[in-house]
């Protein structure tokens, strides 16, 4: 496990307990002591937690959550940064792009907003984004809208057949060998639907979630063709992951 997901992992079960002890963190993590406290000053240091005596608690900043108007308080933003400028360096002139959910997404979609490009979204703060950016191409999925969600959902099973796109960008909880995790059962069966009607799957996954199994299996590694991610990702997780043909870009 990589310092970056052990973070992760550490910063998650916080949002959960908003208390950890060192011992916790130990057992959890499977670290040994003088990692675990090196985690916690880290992430202390950043102003990711409040290190106190024998653990850590969470702080208030954690819990605020990212929104088109301060993007930068997404989780590991650079990273993503980085793996959104990889994506749409693949994104070619005249191309339709199927883009989903979350905040890689959103960072996507400014990438290549203005290009010649059709975009195809269910996730209305990208949608608004596009069309108050004067997108020329904006194609929104119809359906009701999922205020939870912040995506419009489709009741019906044939409605996918109006839309096609070159690339379908997703993201997800976790990558492991055997393919892309989703937590959320409602959002991954209506992207599910896209996924007979678009050119190439690419998922677009920071470092910390290689490795790591979250909720149910959104598509299996044979049906993935593309994965970026950063550089501390699991190496084992990428050679397996390229052994069964999925190319891997590390930012």
């Amino acid at each position: 496990m990589t310092e970056a997901q052990r973070h992760q992992i550490l910063l998650d079960l916080l949002q959960q307990t908003g208390f950890v002890t060192v011992e916790q963190v130990m057992e959890r993590l499977a670290i040994s002591p003088a990692t675990a406290r090196r985690d916690i000053n880290k992430l202390d240091e950043s102003g990711r937690l409040k290190k106190v005596r024998n653990g850590a608690e969470a702080i208030s900043q954690q819990r605020l959550r990212w929104t088109p108007m301060n993007i930068h308080l997404a989780q590991n933003h650079d990273e993503k940064s980085r793996i959104a400028t990889a994506a749409s360096a693949l994104v070619k002139q005249g191309e339709s792009v199927v883009i989903n959910c979350g905040s890689t997404a959103f960072l996507l979609g400014q990438q290549i907003c203005g290009k010649p490009v059709q975009i195809i979204t269910n996730y209305l703060p990208l949608a608004n984004y596009l069309i108050d950016q004067e997108h020329e191409s904006v194609v929104i999925m119809g359906g009701q809208y999922n205020k939870s969600h912040s995506i419009t959902l489709g009741p019906q099973d044939n409605e996918t057949s109006l839309y096609a796109g070159h690339w379908m960008f997703t993201s997800g909880k976790g990558l492991t060998a055997e393919g892309l995790y989703k937590t959320d059962m409602l959002t991954a069966m209506a992207e599910q639907k896209m996924l007979g009607v678009i050119g190439k799957l690419a998922v677009l996954v920071d470092s910390s979630k290689v490795g790591q199994r979250a909720g149910m299996l959104f598509s299996r590694a044979e049906q993935i063709d593309l994965v970026i991610t950063g550089k501390q990702a699991s190496p084992e997780v990428v050679k397996k992951l390229e052994a069964q043909g999925v190319q891997v870009i590390l930012v």
